[in-house]
């Protein structure tokens, strides 16, 4: 090669790489090994371009100090350029560290700063930092308050974008039905999970007329304390087309004040609303072999106080090879934990499509006369049941359809000592969207008692379901999950896999690593022993050689 081609190579390599640079920002190339592809842009985020008529700016407050100390900071930044690169120049990204831009800015745009721990020169501190995002659209502003990972990123960005651009605020409401909770105090993890993925919650009171544009509804409990007033409310405002999401039982669990006993609900009407729609909920609890541990206090004989933790077969761990892949509800589905909950059962209902959204393992049973609920009841007499009854248990159910008036051919209720008329009901039903679960204390604060965040996950995939995002959902449905660790709950199949990783792990790894031990041993004594022949012959040739010249100069 002449020094002229090797000039001309070097420019062109130098221009085909500073050009590589230049497309970098707009053409991406990620290798994503996830099973639901978590860490690539969605399709619908990539084409958010085509909805956006002006400009959007994404502005990232980020402390520099807290560059290096975590390396999610990083990881958010380069999916935000990631995100914007898909954008043809209509998001636009801008990065500022707070403290340089001013921390009064950053707090009136209800930034949160956290503190951090920060270990420097073997002493540990708290340091205040900021890693909060602003969407900004023509006059509308959206707050991230403190973003710490990338799980949820693409999801919040792309919500609150579409719902800025349409103008619609995404919101729902809320109905808590029984009378002895309160939406602030018994619901305070599922406001706060609904209000940091962008919904505003609207409390609505049992009776109180439901506005004709609330995207969902989510009622919570009230067999014994909704009247026919207030269903009558619930009834028009699905004849309108409303979406609900029914969280129901057929028996009444005494937990405020804390006795946990049991009996059958008094119904006054709410059961045989939500069964005239196409959804059973049964006066029975639901029993499963894959139950959750309950811890609680006892006293011992002596009057002390002892910790105790059982396995307690009416809390179910719902797994997610039980839900329904197929509905966008649960087709991320990552598994479920419910207290007291009672089956279902979907009767045929003219016009309207059901859908199991997740059940019970088959190894259920139901109780349906003596409930027992006390955790020291022997396992036995919860089984008194279990062989009549057993069999997979459906839990979780949507329906679709045009439902028919639950009020259809009866005269409107009327409240003793109100004036009050209710409105008619529409001419015609619209279509409109239902889910039922057939327990309400797996979207309380009860969470908190197994760590359930799933719970919380798949009611907000629900909410996205009532307000008909389903390419939303999608998003959701792409994050990255963490299942159970004792996933499997097969008895065989479990202790199969037991057996397998103990014969792997204590027989067939540490044969194979003697196995290769003596392989490599025997390969490397013959190498010796080649070497060694060799050498041996080498120095028999050259002995010989020596010889021959040795004869060679005794005959000269």
């Amino acid at each position: 090669m002449t020094k002229r081609q090797t000039t001309i190579i070097t420019i062109l390599s130098v221009v085909a790489f500073i050009m590589a640079l230049l497309v970098s920002g707009r053409y991406w190339f990620r290798l994503d090994l996830t099973k639901n592809k978590a860490y690539t842009i969605s399709k619908v985020s990539r084409n958010l371009h085509t909805e956006l008529p002006d400009p959007v700016n994404i502005t990232y407050y980020l402390s520099n100090k807290l560059r290096t100390v975590l390396p999610a900071p990083g990881e958010i930044e380069d999916m935000l350029k990631e995100y914007t690169a898909y954008s043809r120049g209509k998001i636009r990204l801008t990065v500022r560290d707070p403290v340089k831009s001013g921390l009064d800015e950053a707090e009136q745009l209800g930034l949160q700063p956290r503190q951090v721990p920060v270990v420097e020169q073997d002493q540990t501190s708290l340091i205040t930092v900021y890693s909060g995002i602003v969407i900004e659209y023509l006059d509308k502003m959206e707050v991230l308050p403190f973003v710490i990972s990338t799980d949820s990123l693409e999801y919040d960005l792309t919500s609150r974008i579409r719902s800025m651009v349409n103008d619609q605020e995404r919101w729902v409401g809320v109905l808590v039905g029984d009378n002895f909770r309160q939406w602030n105090e018994d619901f305070g993890y599922l406001n706060s999970f609904l209000n940091e993925a962008g919904y505003r919650v609207r409390p609505i009171s049992p009776g109180e007329e439901i506005p004709r544009n609330t995207p969902g509804l989510f009622v919570f409990g009230g067999v014994e304390d909704l009247d026919e007033w207030a269903l009558y409310r619930i009834d028009r405002y699905i004849q309108l087309g409303g979406k609900v999401f029914f969280a129901v039982k057929g028996v009444y669990i005494d937990t405020p004040y804390g006795t946990i006993q049991a009996r059958e609900q008094n119904n006054l009407g709410l059961l045989d609303m939500i069964a005239s729609y196409g959804a059973i909920v049964r006066s029975e609890l639901a029993l499963d072999r894959n139950a959750l541990t309950l811890q609680y206090q006892t006293r011992t004989q002596y009057g002390g106080v002892q910790i105790r933790i059982v396995r307690y077969p009416l809390w179910i761990g719902v797994r997610s090879e039980n839900g329904n892949k197929e509905h966008p509800v649960s087709s991320s589905f990552n598994g479920l934990d419910l207290y007291w909950s009672s089956p279902i059962e979907l009767p045929s209902i003219d016009g309207v499509e059901s859908t199991v959204l997740f059940t019970s393992s088959a190894e259920a049973w139901s109780m349906r006369q003596s409930f027992y609920t006390n955790p020291e009841t022997p396992s036995y007499m919860l089984e008194m049941e279990a062989s009549d009854t057993r069999g997979e248990k459906i839990l979780g159910v949507s329906l679709n359809g045009i439902f028919p008036s639950f009020f259809k051919g009866s005269e409107k209720p009327v409240r003793e000592g109100s004036d009050e008329e209710l409105p008619d009901m529409p001419d015609y039903a619209r279509a409109s969207r239902i889910i039922v679960v057939g327990d309400v204390d797996f979207a309380t604060n009860m969470i908190n008692a197994t760590q359930a965040r799933q719970n919380m996950e798949f009611l907000l995939r629900a909410a996205d379901w009532l307000v008909s995002d389903d390419d939303i959902i999608g998003i959701r449905n792409r994050q990255p999950q963490i299942g159970r660790f004792d996933k499997i709950e097969d008895p065989q199949i479990r202790t199969s896999a037991m057996r397998f990783s103990q014969i792997l792990n204590v027989g067939i790894i540490p044969l194979l690593i003697i196995g290769a031990g003596l392989f490599i041993a025997s390969r490397r004594i013959k190498s010796v022993r080649k070497e060694s022949l060799d050498a041996m012959n080498s120095e028999q040739k050259t002995n010989e050689t020596d010889k021959e010249e040795n004869n060679d100069d005794i005959q000269k």
